[in-house]
């Protein structure tokens, strides 16, 4: 019994009164039969006449401590069952990793566990519990030689650092149950006779005849693929301060996930990575002005920019620019005859922030993307429109060998994800002559 338990009555009406002190009392029908019977006891050796009265009036204390609104505040302390569920959106029971969620409560468990330097037979077992699961899930997940993890926290890893993530926040994820999955799409590459790739509409008389059209359906193979990170811990830290690692567990690794994975939803090329949305099929750029500056902007490349965008994504698309850009951006001027006005598009004037809207939509600024005069410096972007694949099971393993000359853990994270665009071409208007797109970028003015 790790709470102390009262002897006198102020000392037990004190802690039925301390919620936290409550909380471990009740936190399960043994913990609550111990502390009645050592208060019992405890009473009983100054007088044992009263023991059994002793037993019955903490039993009635606690019967309406546990009524009405004191059974609320015991919920908000996530002593209900339903409250010990993670509460994110990336967390999946069905995933490999939920078997395990019981096991390991926290980071500082996980990786007491699976250090290559713990020899304890908790250690042993923890592993060999680990490798169980994850054998029955070994036709659909590589081993690459690592240990799985639980669930709870590879949520954990997405869920902290999407404040800062530029891609997977907005986009439409797929949960991928194997490691190849396809995805429906709409083959449209034209809204001039027909809409989402062959749907006709026409009018006709009474009895008139029907002309037959099918929508052209294809697919999208979201294919996981390997994303490793890597980093070397000195072995002091696994032996003298794991609340120190897993506060790096907790912060730095979700944001270098999270770093990385925008990198190659924002530019990858595809192969044994994701395709991002600049190197989209369905991408279109806006040409430069005639005589434009090589690393400019001018308010035109903005208005033809938004004016290739799909319509229907006006209201859900972002600008993503380059960080480089905000000075030409705070700069623009419109031209007007020999002479011309500035576009401010922040607010305030001088003394407000730095813009953060441009003809109503949010600017994105970050290191990410192409610096300015480059194409893809500033784009245009409806991320509904790219498909991230999460095959939802991660996997860590270390060791102390490879490193062992400088006294360090190796120690390495693999997620299994994918990326790409949803539509593979741009899009021909029913009337006008530009193609449209959720893709739109500026092209290299040099």
């Amino acid at each position: 019994m790790t709470t102390v338990v009262p002897r006198t009555a102020d000392e037990l009406a004190e802690a039925l009164g301390d919620t936290a002190t409550l909380t471990k009392i009740v936190a399960s029908k043994d913990s609550l039969q111990e502390f009645i019977t050592e208060y019992a006891k405890g009473q009983a050796r100054s007088d044992e006449t009263i023991a059994q009265q002793v037993r019955e009036e903490t039993q009635r204390a606690f019967a309406n401590c546990l009524r009405g609104d004191q059974i609320e505040g015991i919920n908000r302390l996530n002593l209900a069952p339903e409250a010990t569920k993670p509460n994110n959106q990336y967390y999946n029971a069905k995933a490999p990793g939920a078997g395990l969620d019981k096991r390991f409560a926290d980071w500082t468990e996980f990786m007491t566990a699976v250090w290559d330097g713990a020899n304890t037979q908790e250690a042993f077992a923890a592993r060999a519990e680990i490798k169980k699961i994850q054998n029955a899930f070994s036709s659909n997940v590589p081993s690459d030689g690592g240990y799985l993890i639980p669930e709870t926290l590879r949520s954990e890893l997405l869920s902290v650092p999407m404040e800062k993530s530029l891609v997977r926040s907005r986009a439409r994820v797929v949960p991928m149950e194997t490691l190849m999955v396809p995805y429906p799409t709409v083959d449209s590459t034209s809204n001039a006779t027909s809409v989402h790739g062959g749907i006709l509409g026409y009018w006709t008389e009474e009895g008139g005849t029907l002309t037959d059209s099918s929508p052209s359906f294809g697919r999208i193979e979201l294919q996981a693929k390997k994303l490793t990170l890597y980093s070397e811990i000195p072995n002091e830290l696994f032996q003298d301060s794991l609340a120190t690692l897993q506060q790096f567990m907790n912060q730095s690794y979700p944001e270098a996930l999270s770093w990385f994975e925008d990198v190659a939803f924002i530019e990858g090329n595809g192969v044994g990575q994701p395709t991002g949305f600049l190197n989209a099929p369905a991408a279109v750029s806006v040409a430069k002005e005639s005589g434009q500056l090589a690393a400019t902007i001018l308010w035109e490349n903005i208005v033809k920019a938004y004016s290739r965008m799909l319509p229907s994504s006006l209201s859900s698309a972002v600008w993503v620019a380059n960080i480089d850009t905000l000075p030409e951006l705070m700069t623009m001027a419109l031209s007007v005859g020999t002479g011309g006005s500035a576009v401010w598009i922040g607010d305030g004037g001088g003394e407000g922030a730095p813009p953060v809207r441009i003809l109503g939509r949010p600017v994105i600024f970050t290191e990410k993307v192409p610096t300015v005069g480059t194409v893809g410096d500033i784009n245009f972007v409806d991320f509904g429109y790219y498909l991230i694949g999460d095959r939802q099971a991660m996997q860590m393993s270390t060791s102390s060998d490879y490193k062992f000359g400088n006294d360090k853990t190796a120690m390495r994270v693999i997620e299994r994800v994918d990326g790409t665009p949803w539509i593979k071409s741009a899009i021909t208007p029913r009337k006008g002559s530009n193609t449209l797109s959720p893709f739109v970028k500026v092209a290299t003015r040099a």
